[in-house]
């Protein structure tokens, strides 16, 4: 692992709640808590896919602040609203509002 992604990553760290179970390499907004099996994940001919979900008390202005702020420390490039490309994957995030919880919709696959 190159010294600036060891770098980035321990910083984001600092500012993270965790990281999801799959794929590993994705931290936790803050106030979010994955949930455990609501996901799924495999490798398929193109590629690995992954679903998975957290939620929490947390406004979708902070989440969606947080990942524009830390993803590019790890290499992900903007790639429309909510979205990410790195490496031939592209990653989703989807927003769901609930009743005084967010749930928050990872969604990686082959770009």
């Amino acid at each position: 692992m190159g010294l600036a992604l060891a770098l980035a990553l321990l910083a984001g760290v600092a500012r993270a709640d965790g990281f999801l179970s799959a794929p590993a390499d994705l931290p936790l907004a803050p106030g979010l808590v994955e949930v455990g099996d609501a996901g799924v994940a495999f490798d398929s001919p193109g590629g690995r896919v992954v679903e998975a979900y957290a939620a929490g008390d947390v406004a979708a202005a902070t989440v969606r602040d947080f990942y524009a702020r830390t993803l590019p420390q790890l290499g992900w490039q903007p790639a429309g609203d909510d979205a990410w490309r790195r490496e031939g994957e592209r990653l989703t995030l989807e927003l769901i509002p609930g009743d005084g919880a967010l749930t928050v919709r990872f969604y990686l696959a082959p770009d």
